[in-house]
């Protein structure tokens, strides 16, 4: 694809879907905040106005490694986040801006740009008032990123059955495919008790055409549900973990402890203090082969995320994208190498180095 073709122009997600995997990383609001443009607590994607090039960048980062789609920062960019920081009249500056940044980089590199809406922190299952609040959010989003021209949308993180099919017949009222992913809390259900199961089959009749998983849960802690899920829907499934090692005494990012730690504030780890338990690219490797396997074709990474991971997924399923010429190769390493020409007193030393005396 040259450079000045649109997105437009290529296939479509669904069609993408039918030929094979598509990869959308994620994984924006933590890596900003570990970079210092973004505040962790509410985590407005202020560096969209603040530091547009930032941005761009790290979406071209994320291509480079192997994503297929590139996704508009507009997650906690809606009205009631911006009102909690007092930016509310750069709420559509902010959304038209990011759409704007997503889009030129999926022109110039031939991937998907998808708008993106989210859980809105409002929504309550008993109060009608907030529901509407909700909706009248994704609806002023959504309406973005059509006049953006965005190939589909994403409707993601969404604890509560109900959000989710709100965002969802925001995004089918505007004629656009629908990635619909919901992140499964401690318990193992929705918010109001739906079993996740039986609310990706809702999702589905509801006309979603991508259904599945994203945040809270690690690979480990997913991929038991997404085996349910695959199974029990007919349509496109979506896994995207975060990169890290959940488990099932500790399910979600948000309910891991340190034990190793004692100054931890609150001795809560999430969101800042995760790193002792953060994936390898191995792992993010093998879940992505798992997920392959079981009929899982959008795939990604979640909160967390950094571009290594993109790039081990994109290998696991038989890719090369551009950053995989720089993947390792230690056999050229001095200590740990094998290749010809390496000092065989420096490869002998290598017992020593990893204690091996």
């Amino acid at each position: 694809m040259s450079a000045q073709q649109s997105p437009g122009d290529q296939k479509g997600l669904l069609d993408r879907l039918s030929a094979g995997a598509v990869i959308c990383a994620e994984g924006y609001l933590f890596e900003f905040e570990r970079q210092g443009y973004l505040q962790a607590g509410a985590f407005v994607p202020e560096v969209v106005l603040e530091h547009p090039d930032l941005v761009e960048h790290l979406h071209r980062t994320f291509v480079h490694a192997g994503s297929d789609v590139v996704e508009a920062f507009t997650y906690y960019g809606h009205r009631e986040k911006l009102r909690l920081i007092g930016r509310e009249q750069d709420l559509e500056p902010m959304n038209r801006q990011a759409l704007e940044i997503a889009k030129k980089v999926a022109r110039d590199t031939g991937t998907l740009v998808a708008g993106n809406i989210c859980n809105t922190t409002t929504w309550a299952p008993a109060d009608t008032a907030s529901q509407t609040q909700a909706r009248r959010m994704f609806d002023e989003q959504v309406g973005w990123a059509v006049d953006a021209g965005v190939d589909f949308v994403i409707g993601e993180t969404y604890s509560h059955f109900g959000e989710a099919l709100a965002g969802l017949e925001a995004i089918k009222a505007a004629k656009l495919p629908a990635v619909i992913t919901m992140a499964i809390l401690t318990n193992g259900m929705t918010r109001e008790g739906t079993d996740p199961v039986e609310a990706m089959k809702r999702l589905e009749q509801a006309g979603a055409d991508v259904v599945g998983l994203n945040c809270a849960r690690g690979p480990r802690t997913m991929m038991p549900l997404l085996k349910e899920i695959r199974q029990a829907v007919k349509c496109h499934v979506a896994a995207l973990p975060v990169p890290y090692r959940t488990s099932p005494e500790h399910p979600t990012f948000q309910s891991l402890s340190d034990p190793a730690c004692d100054c931890i504030p609150g001795n809560q780890p999430f969101p800042v203090a995760l790193d002792p338990f953060t994936c390898n690219r191995y792992e993010i490797a093998e879940f992505a082969k798992e997920a392959w396997g079981i009929g899982v074709r959008y795939l990604g990474v979640c909160c967390g995320a950094g571009p290594h991971h993109i790039r081990a997924m994109a290998e696991a399923l038989g890719r090369r994208p551009p950053a995989s010429r720089y993947s390792p190769d230690m056999s050229k390493h001095y200590v740990f190498g094998s290749a010809s020409g390496l000092r065989s007193r420096n490869m002998e030393f290598s017992k020593e180095l990893r204690g091996n005396v």
